[in-house]
């Protein structure tokens, strides 16, 4: 077929989803997180980067649902965010931000992002390990029974302050053999950022994927931002916004 002259080669392009919903662009991502930046940029998500950060610490019941406790999290680093953001005697990061403006869309403004995520293991909620020793008991209790991940994603509009959220899910299916030979130890070895990952994991390295039998899932949704809940927010945000236009 590459020698006939007659046949057509199309090129698959990925356009920014803030643009095709008539959102503004960039997106504001309210996250440091590596792979929640380079989900955003596999979507073709046009985005500036701008962490202000809260003490997660003080916030929510970790004892409680662990679906409402990421959803407190994720609104209160938006709410902190925008704050900031729009208090120009202490932050001048949104008049900067002007100079990188691809598009107002139908509404103009910005479309901040801000999430978070925990895994939950046998009614226990595990945040980020403190110590490579709570890493290490982490990955131990993975290979007695799966694992979940619980995230929470939040879009806020400025200057309107409409504010759409959503939670997303996954169980990690962990061979035996995960609890085998030192695992953090190697990531570590490997300048894995495990320490900086709920419960420590890292699915998408594959030390890790070595020891994975399945994820009842997507693997994004695990790496901490689901795709198709970001999409869903995304109408859900545009939709709002007309019903207030």
């Amino acid at each position: 077929q590459a020698n006939d002259e007659n046949s057509v080669v199309t090129a698959v392009v990925t356009t920014d989803p803030l643009v095709d919903a008539g959102l503004p662009s960039p997106l504001i991502l309210g996250s440091g997180s590596f792979t929640r930046k380079l989900i955003l940029k596999e979507m073709g998500v046009n985005y500036e980067l701008v962490v202000r950060s809260i003490d997660e610490k003080g916030i929510g019941d970790r004892n409680g649902d662990p679906s409402v406790l990421v959803s407190t999290l994720a609104k209160a680093k938006g709410d902190y965010l925008v704050k900031c953001l729009t208090n120009d005697k202490d932050d001048d990061a949104l008049s900067s931000l002007e100079q990188t403006k691809a598009t107002d869309g139908d509404f103009g403004g910005w479309v901040v992002l801000t999430a978070d995520q925990v895994v939950t293991h046998n009614g226990s909620i595990l945040e980020k390990p403190e110590s490579t020793v709570e890493a290490r008991e982490f990955v131990g209790r993975y290979a007695e029974s799966a694992p979940r991940t619980v995230g929470a994603c939040v879009l806020t509009h400025i200057p309107s302050g409409i504010q759409v959220s959503g939670v997303d899910s996954a169980q990690i299916n962990f061979l035996p053999s995960v609890a085998d030979g030192d695992l953090v130890g190697k990531l570590l070895e490997d300048e894995a950022p495990v320490l900086s990952c709920a419960g420590g994991l890292m699915v998408e390295h594959p030390l890790v994927q070595a020891h994975i039998s399945g994820i009842d899932g997507t693997e994004d949704s695990v790496m901490g931002l689901s795709k198709d809940l970001v999409l869903r927010l995304l109408d859900k945000m545009k939709e709002k916004l007309k019903e207030k236009a």
